[in-house]
C-alpha cells in the first residue's frame, strides 16, 4: 500500500501531460500547435502529438512539428491506413474521419504507453476526432475538443440532431432560415458541405460526429467572447446536456519568414503605400476551374489595384482538390491568361502556391484579403485588422461568410452567374470598392474594432487567457 501512495506521489511531481489528436490538414494541425506551444508556455504542460496517417502528404506535418521544443513536445505518427476500400469520390470529410476511426487501435496502444509514461490528464481532439472519445473513456482520460472554427458552427453542430429528426427535405431547400440561440440566421444552403446530401455516406459521419460533441468533458473554441457574444452567452444559458465552453481564441501561428518566396513578397510589400495591396489567397486545400481561374486574373488586371495573388494549379472537379494532395508538379502560372503577367507586373506579385500569409497580413501595406473564408485566414486577418472580400469554397467557408458578411460586417460576400462563375467585371467591381471605396473603409474601420477586441482577448487579464487558464486547472487537478 505505501508503495502504491509512493506512485501516486510520484506521479504527481510530474508535469501534467496531453495527448493531442489532429486529423489530417495542416488547416486542423496549425491552431492545436499553437494551443500547445500556449499550454506549454503559460501552463507547463508537456504534449505528445498523435497523428493518424492518411499515407499522404505528411511534409508540412512533419516540418511543423520539427520546428517545435523536443524536450516539451513530442509528436508520433501512426501506422498509415488504407483507403482502397472507397469510392474515388468520397467526401474529404470521410476520409478524415475513417483516418482517425481505422487508427484507433494503434492510438489506443500510444495512449496507454503515455497513460504509463506520463501524467496523462486530457485526449484533445478537433471537431473531426470524436471517435476517439470511446478510447479515451475505457482508458480514463478526459475527452476535450478544440474547436477550430467558430462559435457558430459548434452552435449548429449542437443543433444539428434536431433539425435531422425534425427536417425531411434537404437543408437547402427549407424555406427559413434556422434560428440558433444568440447566432446569426443561417440558411439551409450555408450549412457544411458533407451535409447537403441526405442520401450521403457523409451526412450519417456528421449525425454521429454532432451526437458525440455533447459528451466532450469540455470544448475549448478558437473564437473569442467580444467577436461572437451571443453564442457564447447562449451556451452558458443552455447549461444542462452541455459540456463546459471556453472561449480561448484567437489562436493563430505568429510565424516567421521563410524560404525565397516569402522574402520576394515582404520586399515588394515594402515599396507599396499603406493599406494598397490585395493579397489573393484561397488556403492550402481551395482550387478553381480554369475558366474560374481566368475571370479571376482578368477582374485583378481589370481592377487597377495592386495584388498579392498566391497561384495553385486549376482542377475541374472539385474546389478543395489540393486538401489531401500534394500541389501538382506543373507551374501554377502556365494556367493564367497569355499576357497577364506581363501587363500587371507593375501592380502585381504572382506567387506559385505558397506565401507567408501571417506576414503579408500583418505588413502596413495590406489593405485587403480576398479569401476562401478558412477559420485559420478569418482569425489571421481580425488579429491584424483587414477587411475581406468573402469568397467560401467547401466545408464550413459559407457558414464562416454568414457570420462575417451578416454579422460582424467586415466582409463583402461575391456573387455567381448561372453556371457558379464569379465573373471579372464583378471580381474588379469588389476588388476596387475594398481598397478605394466608402464600403471598404466601412469594412476596414470595423475590423479595425475586432483587432482589439482580438488583442484585449489575449491580454493577461484577457477573457480568452483567463478561459484557457480554467482549462489549464482543470487538468491540474486530475491525478491520474
Amino acid at each position: 500500500m505505501a508503495l502504491d501512495t509512493h506512485g501516486q506521489q510520484q506521479n504527481l511531481i510530474k508535469p501534467p501531460h496531453v495527448a493531442i489528436v489532429p486529423t489530417p490538414g495542416i488547416g486542423h494541425l496549425t491552431p492545436l500547435v499553437e494551443l500547445a506551444k500556449l499550454l506549454l508556455v503559460h501552463h507547463n504542460f508537456t504534449i505528445t502529438f498523435i497523428i493518424p496517417n492518411d499515407g499522404l502528404h505528411l511534409a508540412p506535418q512533419k516540418k511543423l512539428l520539427q520546428a517545435l521544443d523536443p524536450q516539451a513536445i513530442s509528436y508520433i505518427f501512426l501506422p498509415p491506413v488504407s483507403f482502397d476500400d472507397l469510392p474515388n469520390d468520397v467526401m474529404v470529410e470521410i476520409k478524415m474521419v475513417l483516418t482517425l476511426t481505422r487508427s484507433l487501435s494503434a492510438l489506443r496502444d500510444e495512449l496507454i504507453v503515455l497513460i504509463q509514461s506520463t501524467r496523462l490528464v486530457a485526449l484533445v481532439v478537433d471537431l473531426f476526432g470524436t471517435d476517439a472519445f470511446d478510447v479515451a473513456n475505457e482508458l480514463h482520460v478526459s475527452p476535450y475538443i478544440f474547436f477550430t472554427t467558430a462559435a457558430l458552427s459548434l452552435s449548429l453542430i449542437f443543433h444539428f440532431p434536431h433539425l435531422h429528426e425534425t427536417t425531411t427535405c434537404e437543408y437547402r431547400d427549407l424555406p427559413e432560415p434556422i434560428q440558433l440561440p444568440g447566432c446569426v440566421p443561417l440558411h439551409g444552403r450555408d450549412l457544411t458541405d458533407p451535409v447537403q446530401d441526405r442520401s450521403n455516406e457523409a451526412y450519417k459521419v456528421m449525425v454521429r460526429m454532432c451526437k458525440k460533441h455533447r459528451s466532450a468533458a469540455g470544448i475549448m473554441v478558437n473564437s473569442f467572447v467580444d467577436l461572437e457574444p451571443g453564442a457564447f452567452k447562449a451556451f452558458k444559458e443552455q447549461g444542462q446536456g452541455l459540456p463546459p465552453v471556453y472561449p480561448v481564441g484567437p489562436v493563430i501561428k505568429m510565424g516567421s519568414v521563410d524560404g525565397f518566396e516569402g522574402n520576394e513578397c515582404m520586399k515588394w510589400l515594402d515599396k507599396q503605400p499603406n493599406e494598397s495591396v490585395l493579397f489573393v489567397s484561397f488556403g492550402s486545400g481551395g482550387t478553381f476551374s480554369q475558366e474560374q481561374m481566368t475571370e479571376l486574373a482578368l477582374g485583378l488586371e481589370l481592377s487597377g489595384q495592386r495584388f498579392i495573388w498566391v497561384v495553385k494549379s486549376p482542377n475541374e472537379t472539385a474546389k478543395n482538390a489540393n486538401y489531401f494532395s500534394v500541389q501538382g508538379s506543373e507551374d501554377p502560372l502556365g494556367f493564367l491568361p497569355n499576357g497577364f503577367l506581363d501587363r500587371t507586373k507593375e501592380v502585381g506579385l504572382v506567387v506559385p502556391s505558397w506565401a507567408p500569409q501571417v506576414q503579408v497580413l500583418s505588413h502596413r501595406a495590406t489593405g485587403g484579403f480576398l479569401t476562401h473564408c478558412g477559420w485559420n485566414s478569418t482569425l489571421e486577418s481580425i488579429v491584424h485588422g483587414v477587411p475581406l472580400i468573402a469568397w467560401p469554397l467547401y466545408a464550413e467557408q459559407r457558414t464562416n461568410r454568414a457570420l462575417l458578411v451578416d454579422g460582424l460586417k467586415v466582409a463583402v460576400v461575391v456573387k455567381c452567374n448561372d453556371k457558379g462563375i464569379v465573373e471579372s467585371q464583378d471580381i474588379a467591381k469588389y476588388v476596387r470598392g475594398l481598397i478605394e471605396g466608402d464600403e471598404g473603409k466601412l469594412l476596414r474601420n470595423n475590423m479595425k474594432g475586432y483587432k482589439e477586441a482580438a488583442k484585449l482577448a489575449l491580454s493577461q487579464e484577457g477573457s480568452s487567457t483567463k478561459s484557457l487558464a480554467e482549462v489549464a486547472q482543470v487538468w491540474k487537478s486530475l491525478n491520474t
